[in-house]
C-alpha cells in the first residue's frame, strides 16, 4: 500500500470517528435540552396550578362574602316589608274596628225598622177589623135605609152625608196605610244602602288597583341602578316621596304603592325623569323630587282654578283652593271626582236657578260636596263630616 492510499485510509477512518463523535455529541446536547425542557414546563405547570389554586381560594372568598352581604340586604329588606305589613296590619284592624262600630249601629236601626214593622202590621190588622165592622155597619144602616123609606128630604140628605163621612173616612184609612207601606219600604232601602256604603269602604280588595303605579323600564338593568349600592338609592326616594317601591320579577317595570294619590303621582314623575335622565343618586333624587313636588303645587293650585272657572265663582280661599285641586288625582267608581265635582255644581246651579234661590250659593255647594274625599285617609268620619268641618274652618259656607 502506498503512502496516498495510507493518508486516505486514515482520513478516512478520522472522519469517520469524527462524525461518530459529532453524531453522540449531538445526541447529549439534545438529551440535555429535553431534560432542561421537561424540567421548565414542570416548574410553569406547577405554578399555574398554584396560582390557579390562589385565584380560586380568592373567588371563593369573595363569593362568600358577596353571599353574606346580599343575606344581609334582603333580611333587613324583609324586616322593613314585615314592618310594613304590621303597620297595614294595624290600620286595617283599626278601620274594622271602625266599621264594626257602625255595622252595629246599622244592626240597631234595622232592629228599630223590624219592631216599627211589627207594630205597623199590628195597626195594620186593626185597620182592617175596623173596615169590617164598618162595611157590617153601612150594610145594616142600607137595609134601615130601605125599610125607612118615607123619611123627610132633610133626614135623608143627614144620612146621606153620614154615608159619605164614613167612606172617606174608609178612603183616608186607605191613604194611611199606602203611607206607611211605603215608610217601611223607604226604611228598608236606607238600611240597605247604608250597609252597602260600609262594605264599600271596607273593600280591601281593590286595595291594589288605586294604591299603585306602574312605572315602564327601558330595560331590566335600570333597577340595579334604582337600587343602587347597598339600597341608597332607593330608600332615598322612598323617603323623598313617602311611596314604596317595589322591584319584583315584572320585565320592564317597577310599582310604585302608597296611599297618597298626590304623592304617587310625584313619585311617578320623579321616576320618570329621573330614568329619563339617568343620573340615579341621592341628591339627584332629592332635587328631582323637591322639582316635581312644586310643579305639582303648581298644577293642582291650576286645576282648582279651572274648576272654579267653569263653574263660574269666585276664588276661595288658598286652603280649599289647593284641597280642591287634590280632587283632579282622586277617582270613584272609574270618574274624577273633581269632574263629577263641577258638573254637581252646574246641576245645582240649574236647580237653584228653577227655584229661584241662590245661585252661586249652591253651584259652591255642588263644586265643594266631595271635597272632604281630598283629605288624608288617616282622618277618620264620613267625607262628608270631614269636608264640611274644614270649609267652615276655612271660611267657606
Amino acid at each position: 500500500m502506498t503512502f496516498l492510499d495510507n493518508t486516505i485510509v486514515e482520513g478516512t477512518v478520522l472522519l469517520a470517528a469524527g462524525l461518530a463523535g459529532g453524531y453522540w455529541l449531538f445526541r447529549w446536547r439534545d438529551h440535555k435540552l429535553r431534560a432542561a425542557t421537561e424540567s421548565q414546563h414542570s416548574a410553569t405547570l406547577e405554578m399555574a396550578r398554584r396560582e390557579a389554586e390562589a385565584i380560586t381560594r380568592e373567588a371563593r372568598l369573595a363569593a362568600s362574602e358577596e353571599t353574606i352581604k346580599l343575606r344581609e340586604q334582603t333580611e333587613k329588606a324583609f324586616a322593613g316589608r314585615l314592618r310594613e305589613v304590621t303597620e297595614l296590619e294595624q290600620r286595617l284592624s283599626h278601620r274594622e274596628m271602625l266599621i264594626n262600630g257602625q255595622l252595629e249601629g246599622v244592626v240597631q236601626q234595622e232592629k228599630a225598622v223590624c219592631v216599627q214593622k211589627q207594630e205597623l202590621a199590628q195597626q195594620q190588622a186593626a185597620l182592617e177589623c175596623e173596615r169590617g165592622q164598618l162595611a157590617q155597619l153601612a150594610a145594616a144602616r142600607k137595609e134601615e135605609l130601605q125599610k125607612l123609606g118615607h123619611l123627610s128630604e132633610a133626614e135623608a140628605r143627614a144620612i146621606l152625608m153620614k154615608e159619605v163621612e164614613q167612606l172617606a173616612l174608609r178612603d183616608a184609612s186607605d191613604a194611611s196605610r199606602h203611607i206607611v207601606e211605603n215608610a217601611k219600604h223607604r226604611a228598608e232601602e236606607e238600611a240597605r244602602r247604608i250597609i252597602s256604603l260600609a262594605i264599600q269602604r271596607y273593600a280591601g280588595t281593590h286595595t291594589f288597583e288605586t294604591t299603585t303605579a306602574t312605572v315602564a323600564l327601558p330595560g331590566d338593568e335600570i333597577k340595579g341602578r334604582i337600587i343602587g349600592r347597598e339600597g341608597r338609592n332607593i330608600r332615598s326616594f322612598e323617603a323623598a316621596t313617602g311611596v314604596t317601591v317595589l322591584i319584583d320579577d315584572t320585565p320592564n317595570a317597577v310599582v310604585l304603592s302608597g296611599f297618597d294619590p298626590v304623592r304617587r303621582e310625584i313619585a311617578r314623575e320623579s321616576m320618570q325623569r329621573l330614568i329619563l335622565d339617568g343620573r340615579i343618586h341621592p341628591t339627584r333624587i332629592e332635587e328631582v323630587v323637591a322639582q316635581v313636588s312644586q310643579e305639582m303645587d303648581e298644577t293642582i293650585l291650576r286645576a282648582a282654578e279651572e274648576a272654579v272657572y267653569k263653574v263660574g265663582l269666585t276664588p276661595m280661599s288658598a286652603e280649599i283652593m289647593k284641597l280642591l285641586g287634590r280632587l283632579r288625582f282622586r277617582h270613584s267608581f272609574s270618574q274624577n271626582i273633581l269632574d263629577h265635582s263641577i258638573e254637581v255644581a252646574q246641576l245645582t246651579g240649574l236647580m237653584a236657578a228653577e227655584l229661584g234661590i241662590d245661585v252661586a250659593g249652591a253651584k259652591r255647594s255642588g263644586l265643594l260636596h266631595d271635597i272632604g274625599k281630598a283629605m288624608d285617609h288617616e282622618i277618620e268620619g264620613s267625607h262628608a263630616t270631614i269636608g264640611a268641618d274644614f270649609i267652615r274652618r276655612h271660611g267657606e259656607s
